[in-house]
């Protein structure tokens, strides 16, 4: 079955983040009942693959001021077909930022890498698509290399120090899961709980 891995993901994410357990079964439930989850003419809602990039010394984070939605977020797009979401976020990341290689970070070093967040939340209908959710699968990356260039889907691209992240998010507006994302890197990466799985 084509989405057994990514329910075999959201059961080890749903271990090690028991308090978030409401978020996990809601994107559980949608990929068992849709077998078109990974395309974005599934609706009410799709999964989505995403990544906080940060830089190879920890010390900066890249977000993307999005053209459509007009606000600051991680990288990160549609899956379009693809059911390995890992993949989606490095995809997503190397389009939208022009950086590469990246290396994934995570929990351990057995299986493929970890999610660090999982959120559900609602798009906005605009002219030819409804309103609708996206069930986002966020990665953590490091950019080992490149240079920074913004795509044609943001109006810009911008580095952010990790040490004034707080006050960094709120200069720009940045909404809760965003915060609660960059929160939980900080976090994981303080602990230095986080360790390169794989490099691509």
């Amino acid at each position: 079955m084509h989405r057994r891995p990514l329910l075999e993901l959201l059961a080890r994410y749903g271990a090690r983040h028991p308090a978030e357990g409401e978020c996990v079964a809601r994107v559980r439930s949608l990929v068992k009942s849709r077998p078109d989850c990974f395309e974005r003419s599934c609706l009410p809602g799709h999964v989505t693959g995403s990544a906080w990039v940060v830089s190879s010394d920890r010390r900066r984070f890249l977000l993307t001021h999005h053209r459509k939605l007009d606000r600051w977020l991680q990288l990160g797009g549609h899956a379009d077909g693809e059911t390995d979401l890992a993949t989606v976020a490095l995809r997503e990341a190397r389009e939208e930022s022009g950086l590469g290689p990246f290396a994934f970070l995570g929990a351990g070093r057995a299986g493929p890498p970890l999610p660090i967040d999982l959120d559900v939340h609602a798009i906005p209908s605009r002219p030819g698509e409804p309103a609708h959710e996206h069930h986002d699968v966020r990665f953590a990356l490091v950019a080992l290399g490149g240079e920074a260039s913004a795509s044609g889907e943001s109006h810009a691209l911008r580095w952010f120090a990790m040490e004034s992240l707080d006050s960094e998010l709120a200069a720009i507006g940045a909404d809760q899961s965003l915060v609660r994302l960059g929160r939980k890197l900080r976090a994981l990466l303080a602990t230095g709980s986080l360790a390169r799985e794989h490099s691509a």
